[in-house]
Parts: C-alpha cells; sequence; structure tokens
C-alpha cells in the first residue's frame, strides 16, 4: 500500500545548500541544528519523509515542521526560537554577586 503524496517538496539553491553542508562541518554547531541541516539536504535529494526521520533520528512529525520552516524562512528558519519562561535568577555569565552573598553566608 502507498502512502499520499507530499505536498511539501524541499527544494534549495545552491547557496542555501552550501550553508547547510558548512553548518554540518562546524565542529560548534549544535548537534539539533545539524541534525534539521542534514533533514534538509536528504529531502532536497528526494528522500521520504519517512526515510529521513529514521536516518537522522528525529519523529516524521518533527521533520515535517522544520521542512515548513525551512521553505518558509530558508536555513535561518532551522534555528531554534526563542523559548518563553521565566527568566533566571543567577544569570551565569554575569559576574555580579547581588543575591549569591547572602546564600553562602547562611551556611
Amino acid at each position: 500500500m502507498q502512502g499520499r503524496k507530499t505536498a511539501l517538496i524541499v527544494r534549495m539553491s545552491d547557496g542555501q545548500r552550501d550553508e547547510l553542508l558548512s553548518c554540518l562541518r562546524a565542529q560548534k554547531t549544535p548537534v539539533g541544528l545539524a541534525k534539521r541541516a542534514w533533514a534538509m539536504l536528504l529531502l532536497a535529494d528526494g528522500q521520504s519523509y519517512a526515510a529521513t526521520a529514521r536516518q537522522v533520528g528525529l519523529a516524521e512529525r518533527h521533520v515535517r515542521k522544520w521542512a515548513k520552516r525551512f521553505l518558509q524562512d530558508g536555513p535561518r528558519g532551522l534555528a531554534d526560537k526563542k523559548r518563553p519562561g521565566r527568566q533566571p535568577v543567577f544569570s551565569p555569565r554575569s559576574g555580579d554577586s547581588l543575591g549569591q552573598d547572602r546564600l553562602r553566608v547562611a551556611g
């Protein structure tokens, strides 16, 4: 039994392909972004969504979600968006110890 044909056909220019390949080659690329770039390259080469999901290690619905974002925004669409949530109380990057002194004195 053959499944439905998808309406999401990923095509990319040579510049986009080069950008995704350089993202894959970079050592500092986060793993999630590398998986998404690899998935888009496989889809552009004509591989199915199910086979791409198995090969990359993502769920098929996530591959489809990232394909939609790629088609809308190009390679920039593969980056993680800012997530909602409470701001950290103690920033790991800030050098100030405003609230930390009070915690250390108690111990």
